[in-house]
């Protein structure tokens, strides 16, 4: 094979195996049509909007058919595929017929509604980096403002794949280990009773008067893997801090009555605790909220993070975006970045901007009933067994964690009164918005929106319905990345979008802790269940007792943290022995 062709089992800087050897009839059709031998296609592309996705038409107003197809009064076929040597149009099954009785170099074949190459011969989908090329310079070229970068074969770059490995320490990190170190449970009982002990940390909170909303939170962040070793790795000295604090006449400090909560959360004792200091100081930074009522779970966990973002960067003394991961630890472990896109329903101009968040809020699926509804094309998410569970769920019409995300990051026709002013049209135009997610989080928390207000009817109400959610659930489908590649077609090409491919490696999610409530609007309870050593408790205020996972998946979620899974070790995983 020439050398021009060896590129060809090269794709996105991956080798391809050796028996995934590159199309012969393409090969052949290359050698036998010159350096340029997609020319005339060039001519026939047509880039639709909106989306940007490229399309083969002699004629924009042209409606393909499949020639044998018409003769026999048959439907019309999902793919269509035009010869490339003679232009003329089949269905996959006369492709291949066409390609037989034709002369040679009639093989190969472009799918006119995707413009993708298929070998009619091989009878599979084939690519090349040259004929690439030429469709994303055209969907470049119509839509100058989309965030495709400019692309060209050296922009191929190869994305570095890592594999885990987990650690074992060497003789030297033994020795090390086994002479600094004591068990955390203290005693020197036998290993089954230290298994049949609770989990270190686990320790109930005593409500301090319709604060089951704080603890419910609390509980959750206690044992949020990157948070937990953040402060009990002390890199946030609570007495360094408050030196500090009474040299600048500063206002009390949320991060240190957080790192008082780990210590003695932490220190072994089993009583119940009272986060009488953290709730003062939260009262501080909240004045609005400083009261005995019952308060709203996420409003105290946005209002917390805030106010731990906000004393860092005083401290600081500069603006960091939380977006970047590198302000503080309540955004290095919670925030990430959303896209969204507004493309124009005429010219397919797309407006992208991007926002920092530490939360996902999810609208519920509308109320199914007992109406039909088709399985997600993203019911693969769930792992452990719970895919066949979640299909069926959706065909029984109730509400999944993943039918909400799809219906978070899906398309959405904008109405007439919210024309945005197109900067291509120059004119107000309808539009299309789609939302997807630029950088995951180390931690993914899900808030779903169970209350309701109805400000014309100025009356609020909960939503009591049942939502699925799954134990392991792959975020790869919502990332920017997939969603880009869906709209612009089966596209080998790098995006400005993606900050590392760090991304993909690590949308695999495990699930910690789940708050919910129960009750009405103004009179409810918040109970926090937390998965430690693969065991579930349900942590009620001062009580923690042991519960079945059935009990979760009943469970009213309100609030879901899903941690990622290289940071969810396979040593908690391991079940007690009884």
């Amino acid at each position: 094979m020439s050398t021009k062709n060896n590129h060809l089992h090269r794709i996105n800087g991956q080798i391809l195996s050796s028996h995934h050897q590159p199309c012969p009839h393409l090969s052949d059709f290359r050698a036998n049509n010159g350096s340029n031998p997609f020319r005339a296609l060039q001519d026939c592309l047509r880039v639709k909007p909106p989306g940007g996705r490229a399309a083969i038409r002699r004629d924009p107003s042209e409606v393909p058919r499949c020639r044998a197809c018409v003769e026999s009064a048959a439907a019309r076929p999902h793919r269509l595929y035009a010869c490339v040597a003679c232009a003329a149009v089949s269905c996959p099954v006369h492709a291949a017929a066409h390609a037989q009785s034709a002369s040679v170099g009639h093989e190969i074949a472009v799918d006119v509604d995707r413009a993708e190459l298929f070998c009619c011969s091989c009878r599979d989908q084939i690519y090349d980096l040259d004929f690439d090329a030429a469709i994303v310079l055209a969907q470049t070229n119509a839509n100058p403002n989309a965030s495709l970068i400019q692309y060209c074969p050296e922009n191929l770059r190869k994305r570095r794949r890592v594999d885990y490995k987990p650690w074992a320490p060497d003789a030297r990190e033994k020795e090390l280990i086994g002479s600094n170190s004591s068990h955390l449970n203290g005693g020197n009982g036998s290993d089954s009773l230290m298994m049949m002990m609770p989990p270190w940390g686990l320790r109930g909170l005593n409500n301090l008067g319709n604060t089951c909303f704080m603890n419910s939170v609390l509980q959750a962040l206690l044992h949020t893997p990157p948070l937990r070793n953040y402060f009990l790795s002390d890199k946030h000295n609570r007495f360094f801090c408050q030196q500090q604090k009474s040299k600048n006449n500063a206002r009390l400090c949320l991060a240190c009555d957080l790192d008082a909560i780990f210590s003695s959360v932490f220190s072994g004792d089993r009583t119940p605790y009272s986060p009488a200091k953290f709730l003062y100081s939260w009262w501080q930074h909240a004045a609005n909220l400083a009261s005995y009522e019952q308060q709203d779970a996420h409003e105290f966990f946005i209002s917390m993070l805030d106010g731990i973002h906000e004393k860092v960067e005083k401290d600081k003394r500069k603006l960091q975006s939380q977006g970047n991961g590198d302000c503080c630890i309540a955004h290095r472990v919670f925030s990430g970045i959303l896209r969204s896109d507004v493309m124009c329903m005429v010219c397919g101009f797309t407006s992208t901007t991007y926002d920092p968040c530490v939360d996902i809020s999810l609208d519920l699926e509308p109320n199914l009933g007992a109406r039909k509804k088709n399985a997600s094309s993203k019911s693969h998410n769930s792992c452990n067994g719970e895919a066949d569970c979640m299909n069926s769920s959706q065909n029984c019409g109730i509400s999944t964690l993943m039918g909400c995300l799809d219906r978070f990051t899906r398309p959405e026709r904008l109405g007439s009164d919210q024309k945005f002013f197109c900067q291509q049209c120059q004119v107000r135009q309808e539009s299309l918005k789609q939302m997807s997610i630029r950088k995951l989080p180390l931690v993914s928390c899900f808030h779903i929106k169970r209350f309701e207000h109805f400000s014309t009817r100025k009356m609020s109400r909960k939503v009591d319905r049942y939502l699925q959610f799954p134990f392991s659930l792959d975020m790869a489908p919502y990332l920017s990345s997939s969603i880009l590649r869906s709209r612009f077609g089966n596209r080998i090409l790098p995006f400005d979008d993606e900050p590392d491919s760090s991304n993909e490696l690590s949308s695999e999610f495990e699930l910690f802790a789940v708050v919910t409530h129960s009750g009405k609007l103004d009179a409810g309870h918040y109970v926090t269940y937390l998965r430690l050593s693969n065991q579930w408790y349900k942590c009620d205020d001062a009580w923690i007792t042991k519960v079945n996972e059935n009990i979760v998946r009943a469970a009213q979620g309100y609030m879901m943290f899903y941690v990622q899974k290289m940071l969810y070790y396979k040593a908690s995983e391991k079940r007690v022995v009884s």
